[in-house]
């Protein structure tokens, strides 16, 4: 039996990785919904400051032509910024 990709299904890669540093993610659907095509990249970047870490996020790639692709933009900023920014947050003070 062939595997079948659902829109919603994603398909990502590890482009790039420096240990303690960064790594890259190439985030792809695995199957096209209404005729988007997402191909996107996720950049974590850490960089010492002071007495601590700065977390750097880079989301690209999204298409400025296509409203879809804005909106989904406008949408995952506000979950990057909220919900990933508070569990993380949980969890490293749990460390």
């Amino acid at each position: 039996m062939q595997a079948v990709a659902v829109p919603g299904t994603v398909q990502a890669e590890v482009l790039a990785f420096e240990p303690e540093r960064m790594p890259r993610i190439g985030w792809q659907d695995a199957a096209q919904a209404g005729g988007v095509n997402v191909d996107w990249t996720i950049t974590w970047t850490l960089r010492p400051e002071c007495k601590g870490t700065r977390l750097f996020l880079l989301h690209e790639g999204f298409d400025p032509d296509n409203p879809l692709q804005q909106r989904a933009r406008t949408i995952m900023g506000g979950g990057w910024k909220s919900h990933v920014g508070r569990r993380l947050e949980a969890v490293l003070d749990g460390m």
